[in-house]
């Protein structure tokens, strides 16, 4: 695990983790930064992304006809964490960021 660990005297151990700081993703042609699922698959339909209706209702998901890709994130936003925000990154190279807030 990693991240910062404290250790009490009374034998209690608590951690501090290092990426504690909330990420946005930022479409960088744009400038824009995702703040919703709307913004996103709009974004996402331009670049070519169809949404992929099936598999779990917990998610949404985007695919390529163009490749074998698939965008699978959760389905509740304050749950898009950073490491959704990289699975788009390096599926749409040159044309998103992930920055700290």
């Amino acid at each position: 695990m990693s991240g910062v660990w404290v250790f009490k005297e009374n034998g209690v151990i608590e951690s501090s983790q290092g990426s504690s700081r909330r990420k946005v993703l930022v479409h960088l042609p744009s400038g824009k930064v995702v703040t919703s699922y709307s913004c996103l698959e709009q974004i996402l339909t331009e670049l070519g992304w169809e949404r992929y209706y099936g598999g779990e209702p917990d998610f949404l998901r985007f695919h390529k006809h163009s490749s074998n890709d698939l965008i699978s994130l959760p389905r509740d936003f304050s749950k898009f964490y950073s490491v959704h925000m990289y699975d788009i990154v390096i599926k749409n190279p040159n044309l998103f960021h992930v920055r700290d807030v």
